[in-house]
């Protein structure tokens, strides 16, 4: 009895065989169409225009087609090199999105743990509709509120420094106020929707857990330490990342629209995407258009991979691929 005991414990379980494609489209087919929306969204919108690519390299017109007109190599990116301005442009633009980027997921954990810890519920859904309702308001009527409230003749500001006995102030002429000003406007118009991503993860959170801190009596801070932020770090890392992918891809409605053409202020609020559009609107050139993108497109990759690489030697887990 004892060997064959013996034997069958030593036995070796045969793996099950593995399933093919198709077996698993079979067996998993109510998730895959599911799916189906995300996937077919995806396909037409970020694989089928692959091709448009060739636009960059090619001085393209309507009659010729995208394939059809005259290749001309590198020339359409010369066009931003040429210019002595790349440097400034790019660096502008990465700036202003690692302040959007840091500074905005800052300010949406913070408001997203504040809403938790908030006890009235009235109170809670009152604040989070009016921080969200930012969020839908139209860049060009963001433009007018920033105007009026800074235009140095009426704006709402100048007016309560004359009432003050002070002197007015011209903000559309002082270049170096105008990166606070635009972060502000932007945490302002976004931080309420940002938040709501945390807040979700907050709620996906064991409460038991939460409650055997309190019995064990932490205090406040302490849950939020130890139980709330180590819960929110893989969200706060994925976000990041994404964020990362379009660093170089300026909010050209903000800037635009309370910016505008006045050039006293392109030295610190000039993006490449605010340069290209007056430099290309003239002539319509969509290769150099074109060329501005594939380029933005390059950097955003290798910064993602770059930061992906160093959070995978960090924390694997929360790596995205």
């Amino acid at each position: 009895m004892k060997k064959g005991k013996s034997k069958a414990a030593t036995a070796v379980v045969a793996a099950p065989p593995k399933r093919g494609f198709i077996a698993n489209v079979v067996r998993y087919r109510v998730l895959l169409l599911m799916c189906l929306p995300a996937i077919l969204f995806f396909f037409f919108i970020s694989y089928v225009p692959l091709p448009g690519i060739w636009i960059a390299f090619v001085d393209y017109n309507v009659r010729d087609g995208i394939f059809g007109s005259e290749f001309v190599g590198m020339r359409n990116f010369e066009f931003l090199a040429s210019s002595g301005k790349l440097w400034s442009l790019t660096k502008n633009t990465i700036l202003y999105n690692l302040a959007f980027i840091l500074l905005g997921n800052f300010l949406a954990v913070f408001i997203a743990i504040l809403l938790n810890e908030m006890q009235s519920r009235l109170f809670k859904k009152v604040s989070q509709t009016l921080m969200f309702l930012p969020y839908f308001i139209s860049q060009v009527l963001v433009g007018i509120l920033v105007y009026n409230m800074l235009n140095y003749d009426t704006g709402f500001v100048n007016g309560i420094l004359e009432n003050m006995g002070l002197e007015r102030w011209q903000p559309y002429a002082d270049p170096k106020v105008w990166p606070a000003i635009l972060i502000v406007v932007y945490l302002w118009q976004q931080t309420g929707y940002n938040s709501v991503v945390y807040f979700a993860s907050i709620m996906g959170i064991d409460m038991e857990m939460i409650e055997a801190a309190k019995v064990d009596g932490a205090n406040g801070f302490q849950r939020i330490r130890y139980i709330l932020l180590p819960s929110l770090k893989p969200t706060i890392i994925i976000l990041l990342l994404f964020a990362l992918g379009g660093i170089v891809k300026g909010n050209f409605g903000l800037f635009y629209n309370i910016i505008g053409t006045n050039t006293l202020l392109y030295n610190t609020t000039d993006i490449i995407e605010t340069y290209v559009y007056r430099a290309t609107m003239a002539e319509f050139n969509f290769s150099t258009a074109s060329a501005v993108g594939f380029y933005q497109s390059i950097i955003g990759f290798v910064i993602v991979m770059v930061v992906n690489f160093i959070v995978k030697k960090i924390e694997p887990d929360y790596s995205l691929f």
